[in-house]
């Protein structure tokens, strides 16, 4: 399924490193420049978008395996949310976020979940 768990005295490891990086692939974005944030701030997202429709299909497919990654990755769970709102009519400025979305986890291939076996319970960002 694409979930790797690394079990450890500190606590479970959870990620999906193998997957991030064989969708990346699988939609031609291997060799994407990262960048730091998963969509840029201040952009407001609409239906009407530009009006150049693209591809639903190749938009859904995308946006499935985005939905897919949130297991491991809350930190894109906000954005991958928000564009799932447009999957009926997708227009190009849709499809311009899923490519950032895709190029920050290019930089973050590695972030997953971690449960600590501490007792100290502590919750961190």
């Amino acid at each position: 399924m694409g979930v790797e768990v690394i079990q450890g005295d500190d606590g479970i490891f959870i990620h999906q490193r193998k997957f991030a990086i064989e969708f990346l692939k699988k939609f031609k974005m291997e060799d994407s420049n990262p960048v730091k944030t998963p969509i840029e701030i201040g952009i407001k997202l609409t239906k009407e978008g530009d009006r150049r429709a693209v591809d639903a299909t190749y938009f859904k497919k995308i946006v499935g395996s985005l939905r897919y990654l949130t297991c491991t990755r809350p930190d894109i769970c906000y954005v991958v949310g928000l564009v799932s709102r447009y999957m009926e009519s997708p227009r190009q400025v849709h499809l311009q976020v899923i490519k950032r979305i895709m190029s920050y986890i290019k930089g973050n291939t590695t972030l997953g979940l971690f449960y600590s076996s501490s007792k100290k319970i502590e919750i961190v960002g």
